[in-house]
């Protein structure tokens, strides 16, 4: 497969907006993925041929965002003022594995716990569901209960912010 081939097959996925391809030809393995940018590399199948990397920029339709969406937006990673003095002070719990948060021991059943329950050390606050395993988790504070952040049923990441509890003084 020569450049020009490559120049061809990178201008069709971006026309047909295709996020994502593969092929293998001989000893050549192509792989194109696009996130804003295409990415494309070339992995020998015999270890003597050396790699070649090529990147293509992608032009995409540009975005016109007002003025007034950038006075309010905080910048990535950061909270805005209104919710960092809102979770001053509070104990956030957070998921400790990968897997789908579950409010209620069954279904049909009350939850655990709800915004304003008080709430102790080691008491189950709900179930995340991980490899067909009910993992029950517990509240390492005591305090009371003033936001869930995800809701019944929603797949959650290690680390995720679970519960926001105000700990009690």
């Amino acid at each position: 497969m020569n450049q020009k081939e490559i120049r061809e097959l990178i201008d069709y996925l971006i026309e047909k907006d295709i996020a994502e391809f593969e092929l293998e030809r001989g000893d050549v393995k192509l792989r194109v993925k696009r996130a804003g940018k295409a990415e494309v590399q070339f992995v020998p199948a015999a270890a003597h041929i050396a790699p070649v990397a090529l990147a293509a920029p992608v032009v995409g339709p540009s975005v016109q965002v007002p003025a007034a969406a950038h006075a309010h937006a905080a910048a990535p990673g950061q909270t805005p003022p209104a919710a960092a003095d809102d979770e001053a002070g509070l104990h956030v719990i957070q998921s400790p594995i990968v897997g789908t948060f579950y409010e209620a021991p069954s279904p049909g059943s009350p939850p655990f716990v709800k915004a304003g329950d008080a709430v102790e050390n080691g008491q189950v606050l709900c179930i995340i569901e991980a490899m067909k395993l009910m993992n029950e988790i517990e509240s390492d504070v005591a305090g009371e209960i003033v936001k869930r952040f995800v809701n019944n049923g929603q797949p959650v990441e290690y680390g995720q912010k679970l519960f926001a509890v105000r700990p009690r003084s």
